[in-house]
C-alpha cells in the first residue's frame, strides 16, 4: 500500500493521468455536442479508430505530420456525415447505425491497413510521424507543477482549448443556442424557423471532429503507430463520461479526468502481484460505478421534481 501511495504522489503519475485523459476528453466533448442536439453518437469508438488509422497512413506517406492530422479530422467528418445521412436523412435507428459504424471501423481499419501495407493488426512497416510536445514557458521551470503540466503533446493543450471553445459555443454563439434548442425541443425549434436536420447534422460533424482528434492522439501522440482495436473502448467510456458530466464542457473535463486516473492507475497496478484481469477491468469498473452514481442522482432529482409538482 505504501509503495502504491508513493507512486501516486510522483510527478510522473499525474503527468501520465493527463496524457490518458486527453483521448477520453476529446471523445467526451464529441459525445456532449451530439447529445446536446438530441443525436446520440454511439459511433464515437469507430470514428476514433478511423481517425487513428488515417493519421498514421497519411503522415507516413506524405512525411508531414500536419497532413496526417488533417486526414484524421477529415475522416472523422466523413464518418459522422455517414452516420447523419443514415440516421437523419434515411431515418434509421441512430443507435443501431452507430453500432454498425463501430463494427465497420473495427474490421475496415484492419482490412485497409493490410491492403496498403501488408501489415496485419499493427502498422510496423509505416514510418509514421508523431505530433510534437510543447514545453510551456515559465510553467516548465516551476518545481513539481512544471513536470506535471508542461511537456505534453500539442493535442493535450488543444483539448483544453476546446473546453473553452465549447463553453463559448453553447453560451455565446447562435449555433450553440440553436443546438441546445433542437436538443431540448425539436418541434419548438422548428416552429420558429430552425432547420432541425441541419443543426443535428452540424452537431454530428463537430462530434466526429472531436472523436477523430482523440483517435489521432492515440496513434500520433500516445504512441507512434496504429494497432487494431487501439481505442480499447474509450469511445464507450466517453459516453459514460458524458452522462456524468451532465452535458457540460467543464463537467467533461472532470469526468474524463476521473477515467484518465483509473486508466493510469490500472497501468501502475501491473507492477504489483494483482491478477491481470482485475487490472484491465479497472477503467470499465469505474465506468459502471459512474453510471450507478449518476443514475441514483437522477432518480433523486426526478423524485424531488414529482414532489414539487404534487405540492
Amino acid at each position: 500500500m505504501d509503495l502504491l501511495l508513493s507512486m501516486i504522489f510522483k510527478d510522473a503519475f499525474w503527468f501520465a493521468v493527463i496524457r490518458s485523459t486527453t483521448p477520453i476528453l476529446f471523445a467526451t466533448l464529441g459525445a456532449v455536442v451530439a447529445s446536446r442536439a438530441g443525436a446520440i453518437n454511439i459511433g464515437i469508438e469507430g470514428t476514433m479508430l478511423t481517425g487513428a488509422l488515417m493519421g498514421v497512413i497519411f503522415s507516413a506517406y506524405t512525411q508531414n505530420v500536419w497532413i496526417g492530422l488533417l486526414a484524421a479530422v477529415l475522416s472523422g467528418i466523413l464518418v459522422s456525415m455517414l452516420l447523419g445521412y443514415f440516421a437523419l436523412k434515411l431515418r434509421t435507428n441512430i443507435v443501431l447505425t452507430g453500432i454498425a459504424i463501430n463494427i465497420l471501423a473495427a474490421g475496415g481499419t484492419v482490412f485497409l491497413l493490410a491492403e496498403l501495407t501488408g501489415d496485419k493488426g499493427i502498422s510496423t512497416s509505416l514510418n509514421s510521424l508523431v505530433l510534437p510536445n510543447v514545453n510551456i514557458p515559465i510553467i516548465n521551470s516551476i518545481p513539481v507543477i512544471g513536470n506535471i503540466l508542461s511537456g505534453h503533446n500539442i493535442l493535450t493543450y488543444v483539448a483544453i482549448l476546446c473546453i473553452i471553445l465549447m463553453h463559448i459555443l453553447f453560451n455565446n454563439m447562435s449555433l450553440g443556442l440553436r443546438i441546445k434548442a433542437v436538443g431540448e425541443s425539436p418541434e419548438a425549434a422548428e416552429s420558429v424557423g430552425i432547420d432541425v436536420f441541419r443543426i443535428k447534422f452540424i452537431a454530428l460533424i463537430i462530434s466526429g471532429i472531436f472523436a477523430a482528434l482523440g483517435g489521432a492522439f492515440l496513434s500520433m501522440g500516445y504512441v507512434s503507430w496504429f494497432s487494431s482495436g487501439m481505442t480499447a473502448g474509450r469511445g464507450f467510456i466517453a459516453l459514460a463520461a458524458r452522462a456524468i458530466a451532465g452535458n457540460t464542457s467543464l463537467g467533461s473535463l472532470f469526468a474524463s479526468f476521473l477515467f484518465g486516473f483509473a486508466d493510469t492507475l490500472s497501468n501502475y497496478l501491473q507492477e504489483f502481484s494483482i491478477p491481470v484481469e482485475f487490472i484491465h477491468m479497472t477503467p470499465y469498473l469505474v465506468t459502471i460505478i459512474g453510471f450507478i452514481v449518476i443514475s441514483i442522482i437522477n432518480d433523486k432529482k426526478e423524485l424531488e421534481r414529482k414532489k414539487k409538482q404534487m405540492n
